[in-house]
């Protein structure tokens, strides 16, 4: 049985990266929305964005935060963290700056970007201490990171359940 995850991510920046990662099929992520659809979404404003993202993250058992170089700035993906830890959720995170962008590479750039801050060095408990010192956020092999994630995937998903478990 597959794994029923929520990915997180910055949408307009990384999609394509993300789609990638998706593509592996080691686990069942949301389905991918498309440009028009959250377009759609976003019309309705934040209660609206909302309302989608806790309908997506209902019966998921993990958040997946797929970190790119401006994730951590955005206030969706804040309140994913806060919504998947609140509900007792698996959560961790994992850098993508190293999976290359198909569209970037055939405009003749590498198609990789600049490794992003980590977003739960952003979220603190009570006592202070950083939702980092309990989260990991992986750093795939820098020489071949898309095998490095498909290869650990499910591993760290259970890790990720097992700890909240």
């Amino acid at each position: 049985m597959k794994r029923q995850v929520f990915y997180s991510f910055h949408y307009k920046q990384d999609s394509r990266r993300v789609a990638q990662i998706r593509n592996i099929g080691a686990i069942e992520g949301n389905t991918s929305v498309s440009d028009n659809d959250w377009e759609e979404v976003k019309k309705g404003g934040d209660e609206a964005i909302r309302r989608w993202i806790d309908a997506n993250m209902q019966y998921r058992s993990c958040l997946i935060v797929l970190v790119g170089e401006h994730t951590s700035e955005r206030p969706w993906v804040d309140y994913e963290i806060r919504r998947a830890w609140n509900k007792g959720m698996g959560v961790f995170g994992i850098y993508i700056h190293r999976i290359k962008d198909p569209l970037l590479c055939r405009y003749g750039y590498m198609g990789f970007s600049n490794m992003g801050d980590n977003p739960f060095d952003k979220i603190f408990f009570e006592n202070g201490n950083p939702l980092s010192s309990v989260v990991p956020c992986y750093n795939p092999n820098p020489n071949d990171a898309y095998n490095d994630i498909a290869e650990h995937l499910e591993e760290w998903v259970e890790k990720a359940i097992k700890v909240r478990g």
